[in-house]
């Protein structure tokens, strides 16, 4: 026995020598390796990381964020660098002697009292992300390994969506040409940025490689301790939100909750803000400057940010949000955009043209708990030509590539304004821009004051209203009333009440303005009020000015864009984005036809949620559509123009355009639509019977001598109406007018064939046997 004894005393001895000597060289190995201390400490070096934590991070509300901070070229329109794709919350769990890598299920909830909460907690267990065997746990230190888990394509990470997987035809990701680039740990955070490389079989053209590398950043941040308290939304004020299910409502069914997301703003002196006072906040919000900004523009984006302390002021706040600067190296050393502790508006050199505003906020309730706004360089250069495009007749400023520096200065100001308004909370408000009266945007006294649209959060940038003559006219787009009412709604302090008792006192508020055009609310649907990039209460009325504005710039864009010694290369870009704006008066009207009206209602306010758009309205759209569409365009494709840049001609290009037009009108989709809300919902509109017997008269039988173009455009409504016929989706009682118009045109068409004029005969001839060759089909 005593020989046992001395065994297992001897073995147990061993064993713990052997962990000690384990413990004792990773301890050196530790040593060895660059560290950064911070929320999870960090040692990374030869694409090995370690964690080291203390127990007390164990089970803390941790939120990872994993966001593309570089990506291949051509790889997708709806992604680019700083695109989020993945947002949860996770806990670090020790089981056993492993660590496992939990995320935190937070949509459905219930009260802990509440006996359901133990089924809510049964149907939704979280998933286990990872798992890391504990390296070394000495004293209250927890240290793991997770290089190999950096190192792979995490399907918690979602990388690539599968639908891009599937058209790139894209393979596992290759170890050998992935790696871990870079750790850093701060208070607050810890940043792990690697590199991704997957082998692809079928990769976008310019893409020899067969190949994908991506730079992914991941951000593990710690939640506030103290959860801030949540904010219901209401849906006639636009928010961006988060959506919960609660199972312990008094309703018979799982209660949906969605929640705003918002920054925690708080009253230094509350006794002074209840008086009515504007009060400072106890944590401002504050944006950083990337030293990378150029100098010349620092303070159009320091404008651009503090813009909307104006609205903050409805709140109740002053100074609520600032911009600064951010201090160089030498300044403060322990400064870094990183850090989640600053919002920063970085300026990224890169030919991308656009400017995004993300945020990150607590998924328990909503907070946002910073902010990083990219501005992309080249998106200069977009806002350049449209403010030529777009205000050139009647603005001198704008007739010149060579912008004044206050003109584009302004224009960058606005753009981080809106960037900063999503930042804030707020959502698109396409709506907005159908609050003011076309004829108030000739203005200068009514644009001054009001701008061009409600809101900065409409794509309503630029006046192309305005005519030459009309004096001293706002162009570019500002802050409206709509802001100051949603920052009011959103922000508004309300000590020592509940989350429940806000909700109706913010209710009553909205009751009083949410039926006014200046505090409407709409996305973009059916609505043709909602639309993107329009302005005015009436678009037929404001694209037939933009049309006679772009007229103007037609004509003189070759000698406002190219100078003596320059060649045509701007000319041809210009050309082509002015066919684009002409494109989009052209769409706003479109959407007029069959459309449907939105006004977001709570019952007990006057007025109908949905209406038809009436009858007149949709005929004064048809109207313009056959003076500025079906019948040809040639000032577009101006021979003394297109031909300094053009060596095939561009009438190609408008004969398309019209066709994209016609098959918009003729969309299955919408036909059936029409025919629904003409049956359903309250308001005189057209039919889809009565628009298909117009586009017939007005394209076909009321043309008879069609040119070139409007022949083009003659065989494609044939053809749609022969599709029309064979789609299967289009309702029945549809097929069969579309075939009786066949019919009819096939008649009228045999007639038309006994001309003299040879081009035409040919032309009906052709249309008379697509007809009969479609109606054998059908037979």
């Amino acid at each position: 026995m005593k020989y046992i004894l001395l065994l297992v005393f001897a073995l147990s001895l061993q064993l713990g020598l052997a962990q000690d000597k384990s413990t004792k060289d990773l301890d050196s190995i530790l040593q060895t390796m660059p560290k950064s201390e911070g929320l999870i400490s960090t040692y990374f070096e030869d694409d090995k990381l370690y964690f080291k934590f203390p127990e007390e991070v164990l089970e803390k509300d941790l939120l990872m964020v994993t966001r593309l901070k570089q990506l291949p070229a051509n790889y997708s329109a709806y992604r680019n660098a700083g695109s989020k794709t993945s947002e949860q919350m996770i806990h670090f769990v020790k089981v056993g002697k492993s660590i496992d890598l939990v995320q935190v299920l937070t949509t459905n909830v219930a009260d802990e009292e509440d006996p359901i909460s133990l089924s809510v907690a049964q149907n939704n267990l979280n998933p286990i992300l990872a798992s890391f065997p504990i390296k070394s746990d000495e004293g209250k230190d927890i240290v793991i390994e997770v290089s190999s888990f950096f190192n792979a394509d995490s399907p918690s990470f979602n990388i690539i969506p599968d639908g891009l997987k599937s058209e790139y035809k894209i393979g596992k990701a290759d170890d050998k040409r992935s790696r871990i680039n870079t750790v850093k740990s701060f208070p607050q955070n810890t940043e792990i940025t690697h590199t991704l490389t997957f082998p692809t079989s079928k990769p976008p053209r310019g893409n020899s490689t067969n190949t994908f590398t991506f730079q992914i950043n991941h951000s593990i941040i710690a939640l506030p301790e103290n959860p801030m308290q949540v904010r219901y939304e209401d849906s006639r004020v636009g928010w961006f939100g988060l959506r919960k299910y609660n199972y312990s409502s008094d309703a018979l069914k799982s209660d949906e909750l969605r929640l705003i997301r918002r920054w925690r703003l708080e009253p230094k002196d509350e006794k002074a803000y209840a008086k009515g006072k504007l009060t400072e906040p106890i944590k401002p919000i504050v944006y950083y400057l990337d030293p990378a900004t150029p100098k010349k523009w620092r303070k159009y984006f320091i404008q651009g940010i503090e813009d909307w302390n104006s609205a903050f002021e409805k709140a109740g706040f002053k100074n609520a949000i600032q911009a600064k600067v951010a201090p160089t190296e030498k300044e403060d050393p322990n400064f870094s955009p990183e850090d989640v502790r600053f919002s920063t508006v970085r300026y990224v050199a890169s030919t991308t043209r656009n400017a995004v505003g993300p945020s990150v906020s607590d998924p328990r309730t909503g907070e946002i708990i910073e902010s990083d706004i990219i501005w992309y360089h080249n998106h200069l250069r977009s806002y350049r030509n449209r403010y030529l495009l777009e205000t050139g007749a009647a603005n001198p400023k704008a007739r010149s590539l060579d912008t004044p520096e206050e003109e584009i200065g302004e224009m960058m100001r606005r753009v981080i304004s809106h960037e900063i308004g999503h930042a804030l909370g707020l959502p698109h408000n396409m709506k907005a821009s159908s609050a003011y009266d076309v004829e108030s945007l000739r203005s200068g006294e009514f644009t001054q004051k009001m701008g061009i649209a409600a809101t900065i959060m409409d794509y309503a940038r630029y006046n192309y209203v305005a005519q030459p003559g009309d004096k001293n006219i706002r162009f570019v787009r500002q802050l409206g009333p709509y802001d100051d009412y949603a920052i009011e709604w959103g922000y508004r302090y309300f000590p020592n009440s509940s989350a429940e008792e806000d909700k109706d006192i913010l209710k009553k508020f909205v009751d009083q303005r949410s039926t006014d055009p200046l505090y409407m609310f709409g996305g973009r649907g059916n609505d043709p009020d909602a639309k993107t990039e329009d302005i005015g209460n009436n678009s037929v009325k404001a694209s037939t000015y933009g049309l006679s504005n772009l007229k103007i710039v037609a004509k003189n864009l070759d000698s406002w864009t190219t100078t003596a010694g320059q060649n045509y290369e701007d000319l041809e870009e210009l050309y082509g984005e002015m066919l684009g704006v002409y494109r989009r008066y052209i769409y706003h009207v479109v959407s007029i036809v069959g459309g449907v009206n939105e006004t977001l209602l709570h019952k007990g306010q006057e007025g109908i949620p949905y209406q038809v758009v009436n009858t007149t309205e949709q005929e004064n759209a048809l109207k313009f559509i056959s003076d500025h569409v079906w019948t040809p365009q040639y000032w577009l494709v101006d021979e003394a123009l297109v031909s300094k840049f053009a060596k095939g001609g561009k009438l190609e290009s408008l004969i398309n355009m019209n066709k994209r037009v016609l098959n918009r009108l003729t969309n299955a989709k919408r036909l059936n639509m029409m025919w629904d809300t003409h049956s359903t919902l309250p308001g005189e509109g057209l039919s889809p019977q009565e628009l298909l017997d117009a586009l017939v008269k007005d394209i076909l039988t009321s043309r008879t001598t069609p040119d070139q173009v409007e022949r083009e455009l003659q065989k494609h409504l044939v053809h749609q109406l022969i599709e029309l016929e064979k789609d299967k989706d289009l309702a029945l009682e549809l097929k069969g007018h579309s075939l009786a118009l066949q019919n009819g045109v096939l008649s009228n068409l045999k007639t038309e064939m006994n001309t003299s004029d040879q081009t035409l005969k040919a032309h009906y001839t052709y249309m008379v046997k697509m007809l009969e060759k479609a109606m054998e089909v059908g037979d």
